[in-house]
């Protein structure tokens, strides 16, 4: 890789594991200023408890944070400009991982903190976005399976999440950047209150230029698939197809025109946080000639530079389409 475009070190500082022992010396954060040093926790630091910790953790990542920034920007334009100039992905989608596991490292207690913050992080995401030309994108921001979850996290996780659509909307109508929202998943399972602020956002941005924005919520790939099929066969039979030729009628173009993502795109490219190598039922249709780039960052810690050098990777590879 030309020197030019070598990865500029990460501009957070050294995270104090709250389980590190009195006198402990732990591995500075993977990628900070310094990294393959250690950090020494002092001895009346460690037995101060986790809440000293927490709050010695949190002004140490301010204190780094603030002396790194004219290096941070510095570094993120030259990367931005790097990357405009080249083909841009039109598409790009999102697994949003790691905000629990990014609040309890922190120290942040309660169920609603690191989903919070995820949230935050959707809606910022979304100018780096639009900022270098990406034209679609695709969030993952509730599965099926987090509809599982103890009552009171699926209770505070959903109701970020309709704050979030409504921020959205609000956001697109007091700010430069247009766009469009779209909800994918099973609608039937959620929240009424998510439901409805779900509906309102979709026909309250219909039709509008700019981003398209889509969020996947009570999503599984499986079931998307299954929902597909049926509602596929059912066509045919309307259309007067006999049961015996139902299996030859089944093409793959009609099974992808009863997909949720039905008028959109499929991804060029697919982003995982949190350092987990799986897509977990993620577009498992849409996804077929995507490009994938695995982070190792929690969504919450996602920055910038972390979207832009997966931009860089996706324009260094070459895309054949299977062929």
């Amino acid at each position: 890789m030309p020197r030019d475009l070598q990865p500029a070190p990460t501009p957070v500082a050294p995270v104090l594991p709250a389980e590190a022992g009195a006198g402990a010396a732990v591995p500075a954060e993977a990628g900070a200023p310094g990294a393959g040093a250690v950090v020494a926790v002092p001895a009346e630091v460690a037995v101060a408890g986790a809440g000293a910790i927490a709050r010695l953790r949190a002004a140490s990542r301010l204190a780094g944070g603030a002396a790194l920034a004219p290096v941070y920007r510095a570094y993120a334009a030259r990367l931005r400009a790097d990357v405009v100039a080249h083909p841009v992905p039109h598409h790009v989608a999102l697994i949003m991982d790691g905000n629990r596991r990014w609040a309890r490292e922190l120290g942040l207690h309660g169920i609603r903190a690191g989903h919070s913050h995820g949230a935050d992080k959707a809606v910022e995401l979304l100018d780096w976005c639009s900022a270098i030309g990406i034209r679609e994108v695709t969030l993952w921001a509730l599965s099926l399976e987090n509809l599982e979850r103890p009552a009171e996290e699926v209770a505070a996780i959903t109701e970020i999440a309709r704050a979030t659509l409504e921020a959205l909307a609000e956001r697109d109508r007091t700010r430069p950047m247009a766009m469009s929202l779209q909800v994918i998943g099973r609608r039937d399972l959620l929240p009424e209150r998510l439901r409805e602020a779900a509906e309102r956002g979709e026909a309250e941005t219909r039709g509008r230029p700019g981003l398209r924005v889509t969020l996947a919520l009570g999503y599984s790939g499986r079931d998307e698939l299954v929902e597909a099929a049926r509602a596929a066969v059912r066509a045919l039979v309307a259309e007067g197809t006999a049961p015996e030729a139902l299996a030859d009628a089944l093409t793959a173009e009609r099974l992808a025109a009863q997909l949720y993502t039905s008028g959109s795109s499929d991804p060029d490219l697919i982003i995982r946080t949190s350092g987990e190598v799986r897509l977990s039922g993620f577009l498992p249709w849409q996804s077929a000639y995507s490009e994938f780039y695995f982070c190792d960052a929690y969504w919450p810690a996602f920055r910038e530079i972390d979207l832009l050098r997966a931009v860089r990777t996706y324009q260094q590879r070459a895309r054949r389409f299977g062929r």
